[in-house]
């Protein structure tokens, strides 16, 4: 295995600061929450207490930031109550929830916490940056040209999570339909990851299937399981 410089997180802390904004179509808006000072903080004090070592994680890719969660605490999949209470980061946002960081958090407290998930595991997106439309999130799919635009960004940041540290023997994308219909046709091409697993999309199990909600969090939670067991 080649070495690599620093640590696992040090090296995230890096690909977060070099990120630049792809051009997009116009009335299209870009966030980039690194270049904000208070999620440069936490998303720092995150990657100190979590991934300050050399460890593989295997990556778990949602879609793209949004504007509660990782559009504003820079850490995918994680509002700035899961920032504080479950992760111990402290912060002064609003304390808001955000239904996909609900769900995350409740399968990462069923394998066993935070810092057992996250020595295995990391939270990424697709799209590292967010997309808003009229003050409305909108995903890297949901407009064609957007897509397109994004396509190459996309990309080059995914293979740079690989070189920070990700796994490539397998990986996980959340978003059973067009997000893992996207990931598995760039796979197809550039041949990242020998094999994706699909799941259903937190926000999705609870805007529309919330009753079943524990069902769900069990079938993230074998399947987790499983792709540890491998090593």
């Amino acid at each position: 295995m080649t070495s690599r410089p620093g640590t696992f997180g040090s090296r995230l802390l890096r690909f977060y600061a070099s990120l630049k904004k792809p051009r997009v179509p116009k009335g299209i808006e870009v966030m980039n929450p690194y270049t904000d000072a208070r999620a440069k903080q936490y998303t720092g004090a995150f990657a100190r207490k979590f991934f300050s070592d050399n460890n593989p994680r295997t990556l778990i890719f949602g879609i793209n930031p949004g504007r509660f969660g990782a559009g504003i605490t820079g850490i995918t999949f994680t509002d700035p109550i899961a920032l504080a209470d479950f992760c111990g980061v402290p912060n002064h946002l609003n304390r808001r929830r955000e239904l996909s960081s609900v769900f995350i958090y409740e399968v990462i407290a069923a394998l066993g916490g935070p810092e057992s998930f996250y020595g295995r595991f990391m939270l990424t997106a697709i799209c590292p940056l967010g997309f808003t439309r009229k003050g409305v999130n909108l995903n890297y799919y949901d407009v064609p040209m957007l897509r397109d635009a994004v396509t190459p960004f996309i990309v080059a940041s995914i293979a740079r999570h690989i070189a920070i540290g990700g796994r490539r023997d397998r990986a996980i994308v959340l978003g059973a339909g067009t997000n893992a219909k996207y990931l598995r046709a760039l796979n197809d091409e550039h041949r990242f990851f020998e094999r994706i697993e699909a799941l259903d999309h937190p926000r999705f199990i609870l805007q529309y299937r919330r009753k079943k909600m524990a069902e769900y969090i069990a079938q993230y939670v074998a399947v987790l399981k499983k792709l540890n067991a491998r090593n």
